[in-house]
């Protein structure tokens, strides 16, 4: 897996709508602080984003953080737009907390994330389809009891902690650990080579997707949300830096969980960066990149 890149301090003082439009003005270029979550599918879809921006002639200066902290920092103003937000349900509760202080704007779908359970292919799906099926004697003798996750600022993570404790898998000897998306996936791989079973929490889109076949598990009391919508979160005083064409262009920018699931085994597979991986897409799908410009003809 790829190291995250060094992350840049951010001042926390909110800048009012007409200085900070007047300050990138007088200054010279015109800069847009994006805030991206630091898992690779997401930096993988804000590099889409900030080409999309560069063509524009705007200078893009990127923020890495946990989702926690780039939606804190946007409440605070210390960046502008935030990629990507999974709305309504996923990062719902953390967008509440920024429109309280300044409202705020979606923009584009980059595409429509969910959270699932899942086991490898190859664990039966006759002996285990559900999450309910945990319980079962000879699957509890087979399954791996270290359910590894992420960060506790993820959906993921805030769901799974609600599953086992509803479900009451502690009583029944499992146990769901954070930690980083290295060693949830790490954790995944040592299953999938071992061919032993285990439990996944993850998403779509992912790379693991574009390397493995991992099925569902259904979720009979339906903890795990819904479909999200995942897009360009945007400070609503922010946007007077830019044109109502240049708005609709960000607007414009729709991908799909199985090509950002594609961006992000480019990327994770060590050959490029992401915005190589960015590019090169962009590059393979002129069509898609004129019609997303097309609003600035």
């Amino acid at each position: 897996m790829r190291n995250p890149s060094p992350r840049r301090s951010a001042k926390t003082q909110a800048v009012p709508h007409q200085s900070f439009s007047k300050a990138n003005v007088a200054s010279g270029p015109r800069i847009v602080r994006l805030g991206v979550t630091d898992l690779s599918f997401h930096r993988a879809t804000a590099a889409v984003v900030a080409i999309v921006m560069q063509r524009m002639g705007l200078t893009v200066e990127r923020q890495y953080a946990l989702h926690e902290v780039n939606f804190r920092r946007l409440r605070e103003g210390s960046i502008d737009m935030l990629a990507s937000a999974w709305l309504p349900f996923s990062h719902g509760i953390y967008k509440q907390a920024v429109d309280a202080v300044a409202p705020t704007r979606e923009l584009g779908l980059h595409y429509q994330p969910y959270a699932f359970w899942g086991v490898p292919d190859y664990v039966n799906e006759s002996e285990v389809a559900s999450i309910e099926d945990l319980f079962n004697p000879e699957v509890r003798s087979r399954m791996h009891p270290v359910i590894q996750g992420i960060g506790l600022g993820a959906g993921i993570t805030r769901f799974s902690m609600t599953i086992m404790e509803k479900y009451g898998l502690r009583n029944a000897g499992y146990q769901f650990r954070t930690g980083t998306q290295d060693e949830c996936i790490e954790a995944f791989e040592a299953l999938y080579r071992e061919r032993r079973w285990g439990i996944v929490p993850l998403w779509h889109p992912h790379f693991l997707h574009h390397r493995y076949r991992i099925r569902n598990l259904k979720d009979p009391k339906g903890l795990l949300g819904s479909i999200d919508r995942a897009v360009l979160l945007a400070r609503e005083d922010r946007l007077a830096l830019l044109t109502s064409a240049e708005i609709q262009v960000l607007d414009n920018i729709r991908l799909s969980n199985l090509t950002v699931s594609e961006l992000d085994d480019a990327f994770n597979s060590g050959d490029q960066s992401a915005d190589n991986a960015a590019n090169d897409w962009l590059a393979r799908h002129p069509e898609i990149l004129s019609a997303w410009l097309k609003p600035l003809d």
